[in-house]
């Protein structure tokens, strides 16, 4: 990345923190715009701007935001609290992704013959984890009901973190079939992913635990600054990343592993969990402004290249029965009316994370047709996810608050006398037990 690369990004996040307010009320999103400003200044044929999808500086740019936000969506899940509600959450993650991913990859089987299976896995994996920042307005309207906003964003909190395992596994099978793997790691296929997620695992749960301890015995004797332990919960987040990749871990496992074994660490009477995850996360933020800028610059062009009727199909299905029809599985028996579910099957857009395993694929696989390919499948699938899902996010949220209210108004049984398991929630006020 260039010096005026650079300096663009810093404007673009100015410009965008000075205007969020006016464009959130016409529906658009920060992925959305820089996505486009990506795509209209990082252009290969055109663009003013160079940007490199091969140098090592934007794959360590990306992974590094990824695991900075796992850790922070890992550690925003209170445990104590989910355990209330965690059905919803619970199944969607639980039956719902897995089924999600073996759909994706049938889909991509199907439809790109040419591509291997583990090829196809690929694609079907990166392509089921959500990304709740693309919805944000619906996550944050207090009108929808606490229960469902609460499953949508522990979902897409946890789902990558789940997924990276399959990802990392199909990426290393993959890379033995095409012929682009060392031979130590031909010789063993998928075992030396195995080891890369045991590693990553062991690593988070000792710098995760560790520092949230520490950071407890340290505030508990009045040993930090106002501002430290953010610091140090910042800190935490990128050695955990940090420490499993320097022997040979999975970065994105530690991180995410981090992040939960940080929040049992701490003691919450001692340290205000959520204030001290807000640099992590803010950071993770900011980084993510220039992923989707590097998204619109490097990655669209990809499948602009390569697109045809199969590649939307795909994309198109991706985001509607891929994604809904689990969803709707799932959410067997749980007392959810056609239009809730509906909603909340809708509400799962591809982000950040689909991105960044685009970005892994490039590397680990080389440049190659069917490599290209799969890269297109993914990039077009999220283009359309941030598009559709950013626009649609405030009116589908309004009406589905309106059919709500209007059901419940010609309902003849009063809410109080209702069933314990019908999905609407009471209202709860700002501040409280938030998603």
């Amino acid at each position: 990345m260039t010096e005026a690369t650079f300096a663009v990004l810093a404007l673009l996040v100015l410009a965008w923190a000075v205007t969020s307010g006016i464009l959130a009320r016409v529906n658009i999103t920060g992925p959305l715009v820089f996505t486009a400003a990506g795509f209209v200044l990082g252009n290969p044929d055109w663009g003013p701007l160079t940007v490199d999808v091969d140098a090592p500086s934007i794959h360590l740019l990306a992974e590094l935001t990824l695991a900075l936000l796992l850790f922070a969506d890992a550690s925003r899940v209170n445990l104590s609290r989910l355990e209330r509600d965690i059905a919803l959450p619970g199944r969607l993650l639980g039956i719902g992704l897995p089924l999600s991913v073996v759909a994706g990859s049938l889909l991509a089987a199907w439809l790109f013959d040419d591509f291997t299976w583990a090829l196809a896995g690929f694609v079907g994996a990166t392509l089921a984890p959500t990304d709740a920042a693309l919805s944000a307005q619906v996550v944050n309207d207090q009108r929808i009901p606490m229960r469902l906003r609460r499953a949508l964003n522990v979902e897409s909190g946890l789902n990558d973190g789940i997924v990276t395992p399959v990802v990392t596994f199909t990426l290393a099978v993959a890379a033995s079939q095409l012929g682009t793997a060392h031979e130590s790691e031909a010789a063993t296929d998928g075992g030396g992913a195995l080891l890369e997620l045991a590693v990553g695992l062991l690593a988070g749960l000792v710098v995760g635990l560790g520092s949230g301890k520490l950071l407890t015995y340290s505030s508990r004797r009045d040993w930090i600054t106002s501002g430290a332990g953010r610091l140090g919960t910042f800190a935490a987040a990128l050695s955990s990343f940090a420490i499993a990749i320097a022997f040979g871990g999975n970065g994105f496992i530690a991180a995410f592993v981090a992040g939960i074994a940080f929040r049992a660490g701490l003691d919450e009477e001692v340290i205000d969990a959520d204030t001290s995850i807000e640099l992590p996360e803010l950071v993770g933020e900011i980084l993510a402004f220039a992923v989707w800028f590097l998204f619109g610059a490097a990655m669209v062009p990809i499948f602009v290249h390569n697109f045809d009727v199969p590649l939307l199909v795909y994309a198109v299905l991706s985001l509607t029965v891929v994604r809904i029809l689990p969803v709707a599985l799932a959410l067997l028996g749980k007392g959810l009316d056609g239009r809730t579910v509906a909603f909340v099957g809708w509400f799962g857009p591809r982000g950040l994370a689909s991105v960044v395993f685009a970005l892994l694929a490039i590397e680990q696989l080389g440049e190659s047709e069917l490599v290209e390919r799969a890269v297109a499948a993914v990039s077009l699938t999220v283009l359309l996810s941030v598009v559709l899902h950013g626009i649609s996010a405030g009116p589908l949220g309004s009406r589905y608050v309106r059919s709500e209210q209007a059901e419940d108004d010609s309902s003849p049984v009063p809410r109080s006398r209702r069933s314990p398991h019908h999905h609407r929630a009471p209202a709860v006020p700002r501040g409280s037990d938030q998603p």
